[in-house]
C-alpha cells in the first residue's frame, strides 16, 4: 500500500513531465498552421499566437500558383521517388554480393561502403559539383539524383546486412541444388524475405533526399528543375514579403514528412526490431 502512495507522486510528475513535452513537440505544428492562414498585420502585432481572426484559405492558392509550390512539389517528389528506388534496389543487390557472394576483394569494398557513413554529404560538394559540371549534368533532376543515391547507400547498405544476416543460409543451399542460379536466387527466394528492409530504407532515404538543400541550391538553378527546399526561399521578396503564403508553403512541404511519419513509423520500429535479432 506504501509502495503505491509513493509510486502516485512519481506517476502525475511523469505525466506532467510528458504533457510538456508533448505541448512543446505540437507546437510549433500549430504555429506554423496557424501562421500560414494570417496576415502581415496579425503575424507580426496584433495575434502572434492566437487563431486567426480571418481565415486567409487564399494563401495557399498563392503558394501554389504565383509561387510554384505546386511544380516545386513535383520536382521534389520526382527526385525523391527515384532516389528511394535506386537506393533500395542497388543496397539490396550490393549487400547481397557483399555477403553472400565470395570473390576478391570482398572484405575491402565493403569497408570502403562503409566509410561512406563518415563523410558529410555536405563535405563533397566542390568533386561533386565538379563532376557533374564536366558530365553537363547540372540543372537536371540526375545532379540530384546520383548524389542523393550515392550518398545514402552505406546506410542502406548497413542495414541491409543487418536484415540479411537473418536469412537462414540453408534455403539458398537448397535452391542452388535445385539448380537456381544467383540472379534467381536473389528475386525468388532472398528479395521477397528482404521485404521489412524496403520501407526501413525508404523513410531514411526520403527524409534525407526530401528535406536536403545545399545541393539542391547548388547543383540546380534553373527553376523548372528546382525543389521545394529551394523554391520555398524564392517566396521572400527584396523589398516586402507576404508571410502567409510562405507559411503555407512551408505547411505543404511538411505534410509529406508528417504522412510518413504517422502511417510508417510503427513499421520502421518492427523493421528494425526485426533486423536486430538473429537466430
Amino acid at each position: 500500500m506504501k509502495r503505491n502512495i509513493a509510486k502516485k507522486p512519481l506517476s502525475i510528475f511523469s505525466y506532467l513531465i510528458l504533457a510538456f513535452w508533448t505541448f512543446i513537440s505540437i507546437f510549433p505544428l500549430y504555429w506554423m498552421l496557424t501562421f500560414s492562414l494570417k496576415s502581415n498585420k496579425e503575424i507580426f502585432g496584433e495575434n502572434i499566437m492566437g487563431l486567426p481572426k480571418k481565415w486567409i484559405w487564399s494563401n495557399y492558392h498563392a503558394a501554389l500558383t504565383t509561387g510554384s509550390m505546386a511544380v516545386y512539389f513535383i520536382n521534389s517528389f520526382i527526385v525523391t521517388g527515384l532516389t528511394i528506388v535506386l537506393t533500395v534496389m542497388t543496397s539490396l543487390m550490393a549487400t547481397y554480393a557483399l555477403t553472400r557472394l565470395v570473390w576478391k576483394g570482398q572484405k575491402t569494398i565493403n569497408n570502403i561502403f562503409m566509410l561512406g557513413l563518415t563523410v558529410p554529404i555536405h563535405a563533397a560538394i566542390l568533386p561533386v559539383f565538379i563532376i557533374l559540371r564536366n558530365l553537363h549534368m547540372t540543372n537536371s533532376y540526375q545532379a540530384l539524383i546520383i548524389p542523393y543515391t550515392a550518398f545514402s547507400l552505406a546506410m542502406a547498405i548497413m542495414i541491409c546486412e543487418s536484415f540479411i544476416e537473418i536469412i537462414p543460409l540453408e534455403l539458398e543451399e537448397a535452391a542452388c541444388i535445385d539448380g537456381c542460379g544467383v540472379y534467381r536466387i536473389f528475386f525468388r527466394i532472398v528479395l521477397p524475405l528482404m521485404k521489412p528492409a524496403f520501407s526501413t530504407i525508404a523513410i531514411f532515404t526520403f527524409l534525407q533526399a526530401w528535406n536536403e538543400l545545399m545541393f539542391a541550391v547548388i547543383f540546380i538553378s534553373d527553376s523548372k528543375y528546382r525543389t521545394l527546399s529551394v523554391g520555398i526561399q524564392t517566396l521572400s521578396g527584396s523589398y516586402t514579403t507576404d508571410w502567409g503564403p510562405i507559411g503555407a508553403a512551408l505547411v505543404i512541404a511538411t505534410f509529406p514528412t508528417l504522412f510518413v511519419y504517422l502511417f510508417m513509423s510503427k513499421k520502421i520500429q518492427n523493421s528494425l526490431i526485426a533486423g536486430a535479432v538473429k537466430g
